[in-house]
């Protein structure tokens, strides 16, 4: 219990931090796995999204710049409706209850996976929240951010379309 209760005050001040500006390149090493479920209990496997862009974001409801993001997160995935782009949003260790209440005042087009016991978290080597990774179409983590961005920056978009393959 005070092993949890620790990790959330880490996280809840991590949460804090000042707001990223933009994508950095990665330079972390190896993607870790990511087989997890979702809130319908389908399990999303990383791997099997291998051809595409995928967004994986660390996120939970109490964190304000969490849910600051997600709308410019749910317009990026318009915006790249029909091209081969993925966003899997990784909720940190909450009750599902308190998840689905989140969801009812806004909806997400993306799948909201959770992880309990924050096993993933550990394993993607989350610091702060929320913490974007985006892989690329090989398979391997391409960029990262740490804090809250603005997925709607023209900068930001031409980063991702710049790993689409080409037609």
């Amino acid at each position: 219990m005070l092993r949890t209760l620790l990790a959330a005050v880490f996280l809840l001040t991590a949460c804090c931090g000042a707001a990223a500006k933009e994508l950095e390149p990665w330079s972390g090493g190896k993607t870790p796995a990511l087989v997890i479920k979702d809130m319908q209990s389908k399990v999303h496997d990383l791997a099997a999204y291998r051809g595409k862009v995928v967004l994986v974001n660390f996120w939970a409801t109490w964190c304000e710049p969490c849910r600051d993001e997600m709308p410019s997160i749910e317009k990026l995935k318009a915006r790249f409706a029909g091209r081969p782009f993925v966003v899997l949003a990784v909720n940190v260790d909450e009750p599902e209850s308190r998840i689905r209440n989140f969801l009812t005042r806004l909806p997400l087009s993306f799948p909201v996976l959770v992880d309990h016991e924050r096993k993933f978290t550990k394993a993607w080597n989350v610091r702060m929240l929320p913490a974007t990774f985006v892989v690329g179409p090989g398979g391997g983590i391409r960029y990262s951010v740490a804090g809250e961005l603005d997925w709607g920056a023209r900068e930001v978009e031409e980063q991702l379309a710049a790993l689409f393959p080409e037609r």
